[in-house]
C-alpha cells in the first residue's frame, strides 16, 4: 500500500494541492495533525483533507484549541490572533469533524500522533533525550509525528534515540524501532521553504521523504488580505 503522509498542513491550501500533486496515486492518506492555524484557508484544507481516499487523522494542537480542547492562552501572541480568526471562519461542519478526531491512533505497525507517543497533542520531539523517553509508550515497530515542523527521525540503539535531520529527496527502509518526521507541509521550519511530506510504502517499510515548490506569494497575499500575522507571513518565505 501507498500511504500519503502529511503533518502540519496550517491552512495553506496552495502547499496542500501542490503536494497532492506531486504525491501522483496513493492508497491512503495518514494526516498528522494540525490542519488549521496561522494559514488563511482552513476550510479549503479541511475539505480536501476530508476526502483524500482512506484517510487516518489525529488531532494537533491547533485542531484542539479550534474545538477548545486547548486554551488559546498556551499559544504565543501571534498564534493566538490566528486561533481566534480561525475559530470565526471555520465552518460547523469542519468544527464536527476535528471534535471526533483522536489523539493517537495504531494503524497495524504504526503508532501515530502529533506531538508525542507520551503526550500526542503538544509535546515537542526536538532532542534525543526526550525521544528515548517516548518509545516507552508506543508498542508498534513505528511511530509518525509532526508538530515539530522539522523533518527528522529517531532511531532507538541501545536503548538510546539518536537524530538525523532528513534533507530532500531521501528514499529508504524502515527499520523498527523507530520515530518519524515528515516536516511541514503549510509552514515549513527548517529554512527550507518547500512543503514537505513523505510516501510510506508498506511493502518493504519504504519511507521516500519530499519537498515541493508552491506560490508562496500567493498564500502571503491572502495572509495580508485577512490581516493575519506579520511574523507568520513572513517566515513562509525563508521557512523559519
Amino acid at each position: 500500500m501507498r500511504i500519503l503522509v502529511i503533518s502540519d498542513i496550517h491552512a495553506n491550501l496552495a502547499a496542500l494541492e501542490s503536494v497532492i500533486a506531486d504525491a501522483g496515486e496513493f492508497d491512503a492518506a495518514w494526516c498528522l495533525g494540525d490542519i488549521v492555524g496561522y494559514g488563511p484557508d482552513p476550510n479549503e484544507c479541511l475539505d480536501v483533507v476530508r476526502a483524500l481516499p482512506g484517510l487516518v487523522c489525529v488531532l494537533g494542537n491547533h485542531d484542539a484549541a479550534m474545538i477548545g480542547e486547548i486554551d488559546s492562552e498556551a499559544f504565543n501572541p501571534e498564534a493566538r490572533v490566528s486561533i481566534e480568526w480561525t475559530k470565526e471562519t471555520v465552518t460547523e461542519e469542519n468544527m464536527a469533524f476535528m471534535v471526533d478526531l483522536p489523539k493517537h491512533i495504531a494503524v497495524d505497525r504504526v503508532t501515530i500522533v502529533h506531538g508525542s507517543p507520551r503526550a500526542p497533542t503538544f509535546e515537542y520531539l526536538l532532542h534525543p533525550y526526550t525521544a528515548t523517553l517516548n518509545f516507552a509508550y508506543f508498542e508498534t515497530d513505528f511511530s509518525f509525528f509532526g508538530h515539530t515542523h522539522i523533518p527528522t527521525i529517531f532511531r532507538l540503539r541501545n536503548g538510546y534515540a539518536d537524530l538525523a535531520v532528513l534533507e530532500a529527496p531521501a528514499e529508504f527502509a524502515l527499520e523498527p524501532r523507530l520515530m518519524i518526521n515528515p516536516g511541514s507541509v503549510g509552514q515549513p521550519r527548517d529554512r527550507d521553504p518547500r512543503a514537505a511530506y513523505a510516501i510510506y510504502d508498506t511493502a518493504g517499510d519504504r519511507w521516500e521523504y519530499r519537498r515541493v515548490d508552491y506560490d508562496i506569494a500567493a498564500v502571503q497575499d491572502r495572509m495580508k488580505a485577512a490581516d493575519l500575522p506579520l511574523k507568520h507571513i513572513q517566515r513562509l518565505a525563508e521557512g523559519w
